[in-house]
């Protein structure tokens, strides 16, 4: 896949944070793009080839089985086939790994790993058809997991995992990417913000042009890559993840034990436990 223009575009969360500029981007590179969200409707794009109606956006619940199939069927049929699927629909929220599992954790393993799992499935025959490419939008959390987040860095991790078996199965045919984007502000940050548990502090911002930018590059290289980071700091991180877990590790503590002295998560009931722990820990 050499260049975008013609090429039939799906996009989950297409009108999210990164969806609307995901569409933008593509249309702007001659693509032809059918977005998926929760709600149907239209992302409006600057550079609509067509008359002004921007780029469709079909209504479905990703997280109901029986909806994702029609619905990627429907948008492959008003494609004429699919060459790049971007499953980008994504949730966050706090999660401590000392509770048990709430609504809140079911539904991102839901919408950050099953949905992406549900949505490839239904597109892999378009997609080996024209011998395509699936990216996934996953995080650095995947990777480099931080605490009282627990729901969002294992879905991640999974979506990873579900991406790494897809490539080896369908790796001959279709091409699989994982892009690995840190902190963009965005609404899916407010309700881990509403509880104390800012990421102010412990990841760095990054613009979502960038992201946008990384997941251009790894759906028009020659060969599918198979991870991309969206910064040079992410390069290193995830280097660092992946080749020294135990330093990794130290910095993470460290990083937390310096927002713990400082107090930035003393009025976030949700980090109660792991504060005691640590003032036990330190004297």
């Amino acid at each position: 896949m050499s260049g975008l223009a013609g090429r039939r575009v799906l996009v989950t969360g297409a009108s999210g944070t990164f969806g609307r500029h995901l569409c933008a981007a593509f249309t702007a590179a001659g693509a032809r793009v059918v977005g998926i969200d929760r709600q149907p409707g239209t992302v409006a794009v600057d550079h609509d080839p067509g008359e002004g109606e921007g780029v469709p956006v079909l209504g479905c619940d990703l997280t109901d089985p029986a909806a994702v199939a029609p619905t990627v069927a429907a948008a492959v049929d008003r494609l004429g086939g699919l060459d790049l699927l971007v499953n980008n629909a994504g949730v966050g929220g706090p999660a401590p790994a000392e509770l048990p599992p709430d609504e809140v954790v079911r539904q991102q393993l839901e919408v950050n790993l099953l949905a992406a799992w549900r949505t490839t499935a239904a597109a892999l025959p378009a997609l080996e058809a024209a011998r395509g490419r699936v990216v996934f939008v996953a995080s650095r959390m995947a990777l480099l997991p931080l605490p009282l987040a627990a729901a969002y860095g294992v879905s991640k991790r999974a979506l990873v995992a579900y991406a790494d078996a897809l490539r080896h199965e369908v790796g001959t045919h279709v091409g699989v990417s994982v892009v690995y984007p840190s902190m963009v502000a965005s609404p899916i940050h407010d309700s881990t913000a509403d509880a104390g548990l800012s990421l102010n502090g412990v990841s760095r911002p990054e613009p979502v042009a960038g992201v946008v930018a990384a997941i251009l590059r790894a759906a028009t290289a020659r060969r599918s890559p198979r991870d991309v980071a969206t910064t040079r700091r992410g390069r290193l991180e995830l280097a660092l993840a992946r080749h020294a877990p135990t330093l990794a590790d130290r910095l993470v503590r460290r990083t937390v034990a310096a927002r713990v002295a400082a107090g930035d998560l003393d009025a976030a009931p949700l980090a109660a436990g792991m504060l005691r722990r640590h003032r036990d820990a330190t004297g």
